[in-house]
């Protein structure tokens, strides 16, 4: 996937946590998108459903 097309859902994604109070609303708010969060050894992934293809690392500070 282009950096500019993972750039451009990053921003939705995050845009998308702003929406919502809590970490579990929005995990929640992205499976409707066709989003999940996947929790491993090196941080929160963003990744694409069904199958779980992992698309970018999500900064720690939006996944508390």
């Amino acid at each position: 996937m282009p950096n500019k097309e993972k750039a451009s859902i990053l921003e939705f994604v995050l845009k998308q946590r702003r929406r919502v109070l809590s970490y579990r609303e929005w995990k929640h708010r992205l499976i409707g998108f066709g989003f999940g969060i996947a929790e491993t050894d090196q941080g929160h992934v963003l990744t694409a459903l069904p199958g779980g293809h992992r698309l970018c690392r999500l900064p720690e500070r939006y996944c508390a």
